[in-house]
């Protein structure tokens, strides 16, 4: 029995196979690289880390209120040039898109008829002017010989009579010769206004109709040009009162992407009724349009100032932020900590907001790092001061009266009051 335990292999030992594979285990994780026998230790107790935020103050100064619509441009004036006579179209003057002047001459149709139907009425007019001339000579005779009572009083009525006729033919005559000459006169066709001349419809040697419907070119007037544009009802009110008290309101034009500013001009009129399937109304701004930057039937953007306010205490609207409160924003006191203060708020325009109450001149407001930031945060400022507004009529986006109204990129209710990462 004690020569078969002692004849059993080694390695078949439970005890020597467990010691075995700790030992490999151990190798394994003292070569494993990346390991360390130190841990990673966390922040002291205390310690309250810096959120970086960026800030800009608290200034005074005017804030200029605007109102948007959109708005086409339409020609001041526009006219479809068309023949007043019929004939053969021999020489076009004129080149397609080019600006031209009031009575310029554009095209000419073919005058001999015209010069034709002239000589006819001349000679007529010849005609009859001699047997007036004729008449008028025997009714000085007859004229004679009554105070003679050489003839009856009959015939010196009917000789009368005969020179009243010739008159009416003279004057019919006139009108006669007139009227060819004005024929004439419109086989040269000029144009009626001053602009801007689209394509050409019809080339020479065809034969044009008086008052083609088709016309020969249209003018349009884009000197000075107006814009028609539409606003909300409620918005009525804002500009009917500074023209009531004879102010003329300015108005400026943005192209489509409501970024570069193509045109300034002023308000002419508003329509007399409201649109009462869109609760919008229509008014009229007339532009010099001297660069030519508005082109009829364009798409653009409005921006139309109604007043100013003066000396109001703004900052971005970007800092401002929104809260189950009511608006809010997160201020920067002297020893660098973030303190919540309720505001109210104003009117707005572009991205500054005036702020009523919450706020005093050269407090710094909070504009980026609102969303780690915390009542008694500390903070860190970094990089410079953002640059505002220089003036509400620089970028203006709007304007609204009405208090506690969330501008573009006013933090979303909640996202603020998240307690600072580690």
């Amino acid at each position: 029995m004690s020569e078969s335990l002692s004849t059993r292999p080694l390695f078949r030992s439970p005890l020597v196979w467990i010691l075995s594979v700790l030992l490999l285990a151990l190798v394994v994780w003292w070569l494993m690289p990346g390991v360390t026998t130190t841990e990673k230790k966390g922040p002291p107790a205390g310690f309250t880390p810096t959120v970086p935020v960026k800030t800009e103050v608290a200034r005074v100064q005017n804030l200029d209120l605007y109102l948007r619509g959109l708005g086409t441009v339409t020609a001041f004036n526009t006219v479809t040039v068309r023949s007043r006579v019929q004939g053969e179209l021999i020489q076009v003057l004129f080149k397609e898109g080019e600006q031209v002047t009031e009575d310029q001459l554009l095209a000419k149709i073919d005058p001999r008829s015209f010069e034709v139907a002239l000589d006819q009425a001349l000679g007529q007019q010849q005609q009859n002017e001699a047997q007036y001339q004729n008449a008028k000579r025997d009714l000085q005779r007859y004229q004679t010989l009554r105070k003679q009572d050489s003839i009856a009083p009959q015939m010196l009525d009917t000789q009368l009579a005969l020179v009243s006729k010739f008159e009416g033919q003279l004057k019919s005559d006139q009108a006669a010769v007139n009227n060819a000459r004005l024929q004439l006169d419109y086989t040269r066709i000029t144009a009626p206004i001053a602009g801007r001349l689209g394509l050409r419809r019809v080339d020479a040697g065809n034969l044009i109709n008086a008052n083609d419907p088709l016309g020969l070119v249209v003018i349009t007037q884009t000197q000075p040009i107006t814009v028609l544009f539409t606003l909300a009802e409620n918005d009525l009110p804002a500009v009917r009162e500074p023209l009531a008290a004879g102010k003329t309101l300015s108005v400026e034009a943005y192209d489509r992407s409501d970024q570069l500013r193509l045109a300034q001009g002023e308000l002419v009129t508003i329509d007399n009724q409201i649109d009462v399937t869109t609760g919008t109304v229509k008014l009229k701004a007339r532009f010099t349009n001297a660069t030519d930057a508005l082109f009829p039937n364009q798409f653009v953007n409005i921006r139309m100032k109604v007043s100013t306010v003066k000396d109001a205490l703004t900052i971005p609207a970007g800092a401002l932020q929104q809260g189950n409160q009511g608006a809010f924003v997160y201020v920067i006191l002297p020893d660098d900590t973030a303190a919540l203060r309720a505001v109210k708020v104003g009117a707005r325009s572009g991205d500054r907001v005036a702020i009523t109450e919450g706020v005093k001149v050269d407090e710094r407001v909070v504009l980026e790092g609102t969303d780690r930031l915390r009542a008694g945060a500390k903070v860190r400022i970094i990089g410079a001061p953002a640059s505002g507004a220089a003036t509400g009529a620089s970028g203006a986006s709007g304007a609204s009266g009405t208090p506690g109204a969330g501008p573009a990129g006013a933090g979303r209710a909640g996202t603020s009051a998240a307690p600072p990462r580690p």
